[in-house]
Parts: C-alpha cells; structure tokens; sequence
C-alpha cells in the first residue's frame, strides 16, 4: 500500500471516529440543558401527571443510553425522528432548509473564494506598499466586526437608508434562480465580508513563505516577472496551505450561517435551529447540529487529503 493510500485510509477513519464522538458530545449537551420540553409544551400549569405522561409518550423516561443508541441508529439511516412540536419527520422538514443553506454559503464560496486568493496574490505583487498596507487594514477591519453586526450595517444602509428595493432586509424563497440571488445579496454580502479577510491572509503568508525560497529567488535572477513569478511557481507551491484555510472557511460558510439566517429571517438550516431550541425540540437541534457537524468534519478531511495527494514527498516517495 502506497503512503498516500494508506494517509487517505487513516484521514477517513479518524474523520469516521470523530463523527460518532461529535455525536456523543451533541446529545450529552442537548441532554444536559436546562428545561424540557414537556413542561413547556404542556405550560406551568401542567399537572405532574400530564408531564409524565407526555415523556413517557416521547421515550424520555428511558435510559440515556438506549436513547442515544437508538438516535444514532436511526441518523446513520438518515431517520432523525419526528419532531416534538410538529409531530413531522425531521429529515422531510430538513431537505429543504439544507438545500437553502448550502445554496446561500455556495453562492458566497464562489464570490469569496477567487476573490480572496487574487487579494492574497496581489498584496503579495505590491508587498509593503499602499495596496498590501490598504488590502491589510479592510482586511483587519473585517475580521474584527462579528457576522450579526455587519449584517445589521448593510441592512441599514442598502435597506433602510437608501431603501434600495434590489437590496431586501428579508429573505423569501419560492421563485426561480436569479430572483434568488437578488434576494439573498446581504446576507451573501454579508458572509463574504466576514471569511474573505482570513482565506487572503493565509493566502498571503502562504505565498510569502515560498517566495523566500532559493529557487524563487532564482527564478527573479533569471529575469521572470514577479506577476509571473507568484502565479506559476509560488502559488502551484502554496496549494496545500490554501486550501486547508479555503476548507475551513468553506466549513464555516455551512455552520456560521446559523447568525447570518436569523439575522435576515433566512428560512435554512440556521433559523430552523434556532426556533427548535426555542420550544426545546430536540430530536430538531439534534439533528441539525450532526448535520453541520458532518459538513465540518467532511470539508476538513478533503483538505487533509488534497493536502496529502499535493505534497510531491508523498506521491514520489525515494
């Protein structure tokens, strides 16, 4: 067996391990939060009685480990239950929502991602001067502002302030594909500003860090443009850095919507979970939280295994 076979192999089941204990962890928290959902769906004027009856009913009179096995069961299947409030099933509930998440994080990967690596490119073509000093700061600038506050900001100024109509503070869907992408341009202007800034600076470090190699400094002796120069030798050199901070800001496109969707009431995966938690609807939040656990730990192990297949000491071993 090769060493990147057997890296890959090794990356699936560690990925594999950590699901099933990110699992563990969800349902211990969820289990561990106060209230339930009995008392509050019944209100406070719910006899002793009644609540019982309404656990029994939902299984939560058994043991927390037969409850977990089952849970874990049915969502290697795909059957997360139903849910509490509704009495319908989570993962029908959920097949539309999820589509209406990935579609917003994809629609800012695609803005985000080439956007940044040029950036990161050119601060790199213009170092220390006043393009790397201004892409810098905005760049400082964004990381430091919290996703709901640059939501709020646009929403201020497109919707409110200027009352630009192609610029909506909330979100509807059911219309057809560019119609979509009008309504959702804050809330993708929004998770854009927030990862751009982090993916150009890795970008940037990654692409300083092969520049300072003697081949590189051989290729400018011989005469080749630094443009040149950064796009066909550095950055080719740069890929496995990049994309592992690529992958986790794509992660976090997926699982930091959750503040961008309530923000502008976007109906996705996000304010799902955040009206189950509402009403204590577990099986929901269970669900929902294993779902963006999975794309995290997905997406990471992608990067872990570009990364392996790009490394030349690996795929040529002496």
């Amino acid at each position: 067996m090769s060493p990147v076979t057997k890296l890959i192999l090794q990356r699936l089941g560690l990925s594999a391990l950590l699901l099933v204990a990110v699992s563990l962890l969800i349902f211990i928290g969820i289990e561990a939060l106060p209230g339930d959902f009995a008392s509050t769906y019944l209100g406070q004027g719910a006899t002793p009685q009644a609540v019982a009856n309404i656990r029994a009913e939902l299984g939560l009179d058994e043991p927390v480990w037969s409850r977990y096995l089952d849970w874990l069961g049915g969502a290697l299947t795909g059957d997360f239950g139903s849910s509490w409030a509704s009495g319908q099933q989570v993962s029908g509930q959920i097949a539309n929502r999820l589509g209406n998440s990935l579609f917003l994080a994809a629609v800012a990967a695609v803005i985000s991602v080439p956007l940044a690596v040029g950036l990161g490119m050119l601060a790199v073509r213009y170092r220390d001067r006043l393009a790397d000093r201004l892409i810098n700061i905005v760049s400082l600038a964004a990381i430091s502002l919290p996703e709901f506050f640059v939501g709020y900001l646009l929403m201020l100024f497109f919707s409110v302030k200027f009352g630009i109509a192609a610029f909506p503070a909330t979100v509807y869907t059911g219309m057809d594909f560019f119609e979509r992408l009008e309504m959702i341009a804050l809330p993708v202007a929004t998770l854009v500003l927030v990862v751009i800034a982090h993916m150009m600076r890795m970008t940037r470090a990654a692409i300083l860090s092969i520049m300072s190699s003697q081949y590189m400094e051989t290729a400018e002796l011989k005469g080749i443009g630094a443009l040149r120069a950064i796009i066909r030798h550095a950055a080719p050199n740069a890929v496995a850095p990049i994309v592992n901070v690529v992958a986790l800001n794509l992660a976090y496109l997926v699982v930091g919507v959750v503040v961008v969707e309530v923000v502008f009431v976007y109906p996705g995966m996000g304010q799902y979970m955040v009206d189950a938690v509402t009403v204590r609807d577990m099986p929901v939040v269970q669900a929902c939280g294993i779902i963006f656990a999975a794309v995290y730990i997905l997406l990471n192990m992608v990067a872990d295994i570009i990364s392996i297949v790009a490394n030349p000491r690996l795929r040529h071993p002496r």
